[in-house]
């Protein structure tokens, strides 16, 4: 019992690499929209929080 386990170990470990392989080089380039928009929203909502303060510009 011992040997088989010793022999699934390495197979776990090699099916995991390859699920991990296959995340790890999945198409995301239609995320870069999204994160891009969400930015211009925080940046756009940040100037309006600072033009109401007294806050010292650079």
């Amino acid at each position: 019992m011992a040997v088989l386990a010793w022999l699934l170990i390495p197979l776990f470990a090699a099916v995991g690499a390859a699920i991990w392989a296959s995340w790890a080089s999945r198409n995301r380039t239609s995320g870069d929209v999204a994160e891009l928009a969400g930015y211009a929203r925080f940046r756009d909502a940040m100037e309006k929080a600072a033009s109401g303060t007294d806050a010292v510009r650079n």
